[in-house]
């Protein structure tokens, strides 16, 4: 019976978390979407084996309304499955338009659960993101000086988390400062039983991994905490040393690169796999005009490439600046962002009819284009590649295979300059 459940806004984030709980001893199950959790639902019998499970939802960018929907749902299959404690996990740069979904989502929890007060905590010191005075930091960057400001669905035009979560939530936003954190667990524990923090969503500092561990602790009795997946670096699991699951696909089998994140670290990383792989980009006035035959023109020349070098996997892109994504949409026609989403969820269904068993896809919303379009129900997590990016099994079947693909979902802003090129030693 799961101890722990978990609703991540999207795919990547999913993994992300799943991967932390795993290291940190939780038998640890992702679910696509709450229905796989439902009493007849695939996952079912999975459920009942784990101490912890996450619901991967694809809500980080949904209307308000949505995602609120969504994310309740996601709740009550939790509820349903056993689950007593819970976690929304959003990413650690706060990706958030103005109207949402952050707060929205976690007053929602909040009110189902019966509960006043929660946390906010999307410092994630191992992948360069920290918490001082209520302002996020990207690395050395302030959140608004970092590419993020820029991000083509979430433009990020302010570091402090006050200023944003406060339009997008009915309760007061309040915050306690590292001096407090440093003070220990005892310390931060009593700050938040004052009557100030008691109705609030509380922002806490944290830019190491130790005050991450403190305010986990300090937080334990909590029925809801909110944050990216560093904070469950404090959580201890029943099962020292879970294991992870084994990999699906033999190292003979075929695979594919497929990006359509336009951040700044996967344009960096798309640069860096140009030296070293084969590589096609979307062309999206093709996409606008004969879709099936721009992806079918994508999936032949990946098969090609299997033919000639199976070694390599393929690189199949979209954006090598912003300026790929600042066309101008025709009236009437989808913008090139969701024509990126859907080109590349049909090419990684014809890959995986074609015989590819092991895909390493880049962006969030990408993400869950590709794994909704493969039919994935389940994934279970595999061999870390970097901090926030794993491998992971999907459940048999999927494509026609026999034991599952291997897939690797990358949040655009995580991972080395060489991860495309480097994630595939990890399945050796």
């Amino acid at each position: 019976m799961p101890l722990l459940g978990a609703i991540a806004d999207d795919f990547t984030g999913a993994t992300d978390l799943a991967t932390m709980l795993v290291a940190r001893g939780f038998r640890t199950l992702v679910a696509i979407g709450p229905q796989a959790l439902r009493h007849d639902g695939p996952a079912a019998r999975e459920v009942r084996q784990a101490d912890a499970v996450v619901v991967a939802l694809k809500s980080r960018t949904a209307p308000v309304a949505e995602a609120v929907e969504a994310s309740q749902d996601a709740l009550r299959a939790l509820r349903e499955a056993g689950c007593e404690r819970f976690y929304f996990k959003y990413c650690s740069t706060f990706d958030s338009t103005p109207r949402g979904n952050i707060g929205p989502v976690a007053d929602a929890l909040l009110d189902d659960l019966g509960e006043r007060s929660t946390v906010v905590v999307p410092a994630f010191p191992a992948t360069g993101r920290t918490v001082y005075r209520s302002r996020l930091f990207v690395h050395d960057d302030l959140l608004d000086e970092s590419p993020m400001r820029d991000h083509p669905l979430t433009p990020m035009r302010d570091s402090h988390l006050g200023r944003l979560l406060a339009p997008q939530t009915r309760r007061p936003v309040r915050s306690i400062g590292l001096d407090t954190v440093r003070e220990g667990t005892h310390a931060l524990r009593e700050t938040l039983a004052a009557p100030k923090y008691a109705d609030a969503l509380t922002v806490i500092d944290a830019t190491c991994d130790d005050d991450l561990r403190t305010i986990s602790a300090a937080t334990a009795k909590l029925r809801l905490v909110t944050g990216a997946a560093g904070l469950a670096l404090g959580l201890i699991g029943p099962h020292e040393g879970a294991a992870r699951a084994s990999a699906a696909s033999r190292s003979t089998d075929v695979g594919a690169v497929l990006a359509g994140s336009a951040s700044s670290a996967t344009r960096a990383q798309v640069a860096h796999a140009r030296e070293h792989l084969p590589y096609r980009k979307l062309d999206i006035t093709a996409l606008r005009s004969d879709p099936a035959a721009a992806v079918a023109d994508l999936v032949g020349f990946a098969r090609a490439c299997w033919q000639s070098d199976p070694g390599r996997p393929p690189l199949i892109y979209a954006v090598d600046s912003l300026d790929d994504l600042e066309q101008d949409t025709p009236e009437g026609q989808a913008p090139a962002a969701q024509l990126i989403e859907q080109a590349l969820a049909d090419c990684a269904t014809a890959l995986v009819r074609a015989g590819a068993r092991r895909l390493l896809v880049a962006g969030g919303e990408t993400s869950g284009a590709v794994v909704t379009a493969l039919d994935a129900h389940t994934l279970a997590i595999g061999t870390q590649i970097a901090p926030g990016v794993t491998w992971a099994r999907t459940q048999p079947g999927v494509g026609g295979s026999a034991d599952g693909i291997d897939l690797a979902l990358k949040s655009g802003n995580f991972g080395g300059t060489d991860i495309f090129t480097s994630a595939w030693d990890e399945l050796a």
